[in-house]
């Protein structure tokens, strides 16, 4: 996008980090629909599967500009983090933890991305934003007591945390990397590299996709496309044009918004309180948003010619 349309425009990122919730928060009713079908490894699989067939018709025609060579290790890894490992892990803590705990503990994610933000990359931390961040994620504990979820907490939540230490690892380090590279390019690199990580779980996936229904099939085509291939192309776009702190503070919005789709798909009950707490929640969002009005300074090496040729192409 041309930077002076960027600069009079500084609201874009947010608005693509706004539409990127909505997207992923419709993921949880068609995830909870799909797994009727399949293993949480198998619908994972399936919809980075067709995921990346969504993407492979425009990398192989030039359209998609892949991360250089060097910057390939990586993408992997990353790719293997923020997409296999927190896919699996979050999928199976879904099927074996309470949701309430499910929902606190996955709340976690904005804060430590922040942390990890300003260690790695020198993103400035004010007063606002952390007591935003705070409102924020008080907001979160109401929509889940007023969901009725179960908050019981057990052992198998670590599975959540290790989703929450993935995902955030892959929002902050992704940002340098984002500088020599197209964030349409990262993500399709990154997705690429998520689902080569989920084809040992599909030993059993054949028969399951002939036993599925139309709707179930229809369910996890839909998250392979509107989730993962738009979700995360908006998602990293607005990462590569904002702090990270301040992109991932809209996952807050997430539970609410979550919790709207249910009553609206599943017919779940939408609860007084599930609806304060997502007001809360969403002023703790615009708190840390106004609280970030520095631009971050990265502590990282001056890009070379190189890079900087990479960039403009």
């Amino acid at each position: 996008m041309n930077s002076a349309l960027l600069h009079s425009r500084p609201y874009l990122p947010l608005l693509a980090a706004g539409l990127t919730i909505v997207v992923w928060s419709s993921a949880f009713s068609s995830f909870a629909y799909g797994l009727q079908a399949f293993s949480p490894a198998e619908l994972a699989l399936f919809r980075f599967a067709i995921a990346s067939t969504v993407l492979l018709v425009p990398v192989s025609l030039g359209w998609i500009k892949l991360p250089p060579r060097r910057d390939w290790p990586a993408v992997i890894v990353l790719g293997l983090l923020g997409m296999t490992i927190y896919q699996l892990a979050f999928g199976y803590a879904l099927t074996r933890v309470a949701a309430g705990a499910v929902a606190v503990v996955l709340a976690l994610a904005p804060g430590v991305t922040a942390a990890l933000a300003a260690l790695r990359l020198g993103e400035p931390l004010s007063a606002r934003m952390v007591t935003g961040l705070i409102v924020a994620f008080a907001g979160t504990l109401l929509v889940t007591l007023g969901s009725g979820r179960a908050m019981q907490f057990e052992p198998m939540v670590l599975l959540v945390l290790v989703s929450v230490l993935a995902t955030s690892i892959y929002f902050v380090w992704q940002k340098p990397l984002l500088a020599r590279t197209t964030p349409l390019g990262f993500t399709a690199a990154s997705i690429f590299a998520g689902t080569l990580g989920l084809l040992p779980f599909g030993l059993h996936l054949p028969e399951k996709l002939l036993l599925a229904s139309t709707p179930q099939l229809l369910s996890a085509l839909y998250l392979g496309i509107a989730p993962t291939v738009l979700g995360y192309l908006l998602w990293n776009w607005a990462l590569s044009r904002a702090p990270a702190s301040t992109v991932t503070s809209f996952l807050y919005a997430q539970p609410l918004l979550a919790s709207v789709i249910a009553w609206l798909w599943l017919g779940q009950t939408l609860s007084a309180l599930a609806i304060a707490g997502g007001a809360v929640a969403i002023s703790g969002v615009v708190l840390t948003i106004r609280g970030n009005t520095t631009p971050a300074k990265p502590r990282l090496p001056a890009p070379s010619a190189a890079s900087a040729c990479e960039c403009a192409r």
